[in-house]
């Protein structure tokens, strides 16, 4: 876009010999006789350099520069005071105080404003290029934000997915795997004991043969919200697979706390269920088989988890639905 001129002066043979001074240079120029339609130019364009006559009736020049200057997005542009008077040092202060750039005396040298002209335009190019790389600049930046932002909502979705039970929601057994060696670390370095639950589903594959694998998945969503609800915070739930879950029971202090809080998970799944599918409604009653062990200093994964295990088959062997603690 082709850059623009606004000159200033009230005598209409002066912006006639303005307009052929100017006729050379590459920009449009616009013309105003008085300080108020200069004022209301400056609302509808960008101007690239004002040429400002200073003695104007009504509002002078430097009432104009020094509105033009009071406005967020015209202070930036240039004035240069035309005068027929003489410039002495007061009033040159008074001008550049008032916003001028720069003076030119009447009657004017053709060669000094073409010379000027040409600078105050060049240095509007390059400020409209470099805005221009600015503004791209920005716009990719945006992009390279929003990227980010995706590229770390899919990680955290990859992340997710890969340590989260589809079906339940509840953390896999590879989330298990490190939140339980992460509290064995813990523990072995000092840290507060734990328990871990080890818990069978009794009755289970009866709904499922009976009812079909849509009504045994409602039954392990409602399993694992049963589970989750009844549990702290600061637990970590987990379908481990199939109808096997497993509690790391944070802060139990000792083994007889940590069987109390496994049988009211045991009662809880006990409770009956009504399962939806497919618009009906399946009555479902099935039970829990929990083995609980407390963690030891010294103890490694294998062990625990082999223990927390054995101790579910014993609580199956001795009549399911109920708690063993090993």
């Amino acid at each position: 876009m082709r850059p623009k001129i606004l000159v200033v002066d009230d005598t209409p043979a002066n912006l006639v010999a303005m307009r052929r001074l100017l006729a050379r240079a590459d920009a449009d120029i616009f013309e105003a006789s008085s300080g108020n339609d200069a004022l209301a130019l400056c609302l509808d364009h960008q101007f690239a350099l004002i040429l400002l006559d200073v003695n104007m009736p009504g509002m002078d020049g430097f009432e104009v520069a020094e509105l033009i200057g009071e406005s967020e997005h015209l202070r930036e542009t240039p004035i240069i005071f035309v005068t027929a008077a003489y410039a002495d040092d007061l009033n040159r202060m008074k001008g550049y105080s008032a916003g001028a750039v720069d003076y030119i005396a009447k009657p004017i040298n053709d060669a000094i404003l073409q010379s000027k002209v040409r600078i105050f335009l060049e240095l509007y190019r390059a400020r409209a290029l470099l805005q221009h790389a600015l503004d791209e600049l920005s716009v990719r930046n945006q992009q390279l934000t929003t990227e980010v932002a995706e590229r770390t909502r899919m990680e955290q979705l990859v992340r997710h997915q890969a340590t989260h039970d589809a079906l339940t929601g509840l953390p896999n057994r590879v989330l298990f795997r490190e939140r339980l060696e992460a509290a064995l670390a813990a523990g072995n370095a000092g840290g507060a004991s734990f328990a871990l639950a080890y818990i069978d589903i009794d009755g289970f594959k009866g709904v499922n043969d009976g009812h079909g694998h849509a009504a045994g998945d409602e039954l392990l969503k409602a399993i694992a919200a049963r589970v989750d609800a009844r549990t702290r915070g600061s637990d970590t739930v987990a379908r481990l697979g199939g109808d096997e879950f497993a509690v790391l029971m944070h802060d139990a202090t000792d083994g007889p706390a940590a069987l109390v809080r496994c049988q009211a998970l045991c009662d809880a799944i006990a409770e009956p269920y009504t399962l939806t599918v497919a618009d009906l409604r399946i009555p479902a009653k099935i039970g829990a088989s929990i083995g609980v062990t407390m963690y030891q200093p010294g103890d490694v994964y294998d062990r625990l988890v082999s223990t927390a295990d054995e101790a579910m088959y014993e609580a199956k062997r001795g009549g399911k639905n109920r708690c063993v603690l090993r």
